[in-house]
């Protein structure tokens, strides 16, 4: 009944399962940030990270390739071969991308979208029709959905050189980045909420006809609950402590609150308190940061903050801050 194909790609970093660890051991770098952008110059060859990243993602996307989001650019691989030599423009590309993925401490399960850019990649209008795809299959996931950091802290992050980043920006191919609870554990019932949430993006793409989805799959409102809070938000990683010592949470993944309410204390070693930690907007709480103690400059906590910025912005914001 299947009107295309659905490729799985159950491990993506074999040394970091092998550590149980994000980071691998041939680098003490993130490996989620090294995938093609057109914009980034080195003097080195590429290092392995970076290979490994640049097959994986020409795996993705096929002839479209680093450069104008329509075409492969040539060489990026770093192996001395053409694009033509590897026949990447006869590879089919995908449709879109699910990136799974599990985040923080004791995470709630969500949808992260990232903001489009365009420049040199492409117009606004190419930008703000490619962003519509996005939605439609981000909807179709049916996770609660936070839209990623502003264009300035995106760009700083190096989140255009994640998978999901640079299929989306640099290839043009609607893609997301799907959370499913915290790391390092397998929660079944979230488990069971992404194959319910990829089957509503295979129905929303085509592939498959909604009658065909077996009656067990369900839909994601079985497995995941919905955001506690009605207006848009986005990524926020913070507040953060002036003051070092033991951080005790005062409010759960899950739940909302309001801007000045306190998120959490740090306290001494003998449980004396040493600064509340306050919220700066309106939101709810993702995940806890990692770590009992806290040293000053320290997030604390990954949270879901109001947002009220655009979804297509320009590349250069993210190159000279907003």
């Amino acid at each position: 009944d299947l009107a295309g194909c659905v490729v799985a790609v159950p491990v993506v970093s074999p040394a970091g399962v092998r550590r149980n660890a994000r980071h691998t051991y041939y680098g003490d770098e993130d490996p989620n940030r090294h995938f093609p952008d057109a914009d980034h110059e080195s003097a080195r060859p590429p290092a392995l990270q970076e290979r490994i990243d640049t097959r994986l993602y020409e795996a993705i996307v096929g002839g479209n390739g680093v450069g104008d989001g329509d075409r492969n650019a040539g060489d990026r691989s770093g192996d001395g071969r053409s694009g033509d030599d590897r026949n990447v423009d006869d590879r089919v590309s995908a449709d879109a991308l699910i990136d799974c993925h599990t985040a923080g401490v004791a995470s709630e399960p969500f949808a992260i979208r990232d903001r489009v850019l365009y420049g040199d990649r492409r117009t606004e209008r190419e930008a703000e029709q490619l962003a519509g795809r996005l939605e439609a299959i981000v909807d179709a996931f049916g996770f609660p959905t936070l839209t990623e950091y502003p264009a300035a802290e995106y760009v700083e992050e190096t989140l255009q050189r994640s998978l999901a980043g640079a299929v989306l920006n640099e290839a043009g191919i609607p893609a997301f980045t799907a959370e499913l609870g915290a790391h390092s554990v397998v929660d079944d019932r979230l488990a069971a909420g992404g194959v319910a949430g990829t089957m509503g993006v295979v129905v929303e793409l085509g592939l498959l006809d909604e009658a065909s989805i077996p009656e067990r799959v369900g839909v994601p409102g079985d497995h995941v609950d919905p955001a506690p809070v009605e207006f848009p938000v986005r990524r926020y990683r913070g507040p953060v402590t002036d003051a070092a010592g033991l951080v005790r949470h005062r409010v759960e993944a899950g739940e909302s609150f309001e801007a000045g309410d306190v998120l959490a204390s740090v306290v001494a070693a003998n449980g004396a308190s040493k600064e509340p930690i306050r919220a700066e907007h309106d939101g709810y709480v993702i995940a806890r940061a990692e770590g009992l103690a806290v040293y000053e400059g320290d997030p604390i906590t990954s949270l879901a903050i109001r947002d009220d910025g655009e979804l297509v912005v320009p590349r250069e914001r993210g190159d000279e801050g907003e």
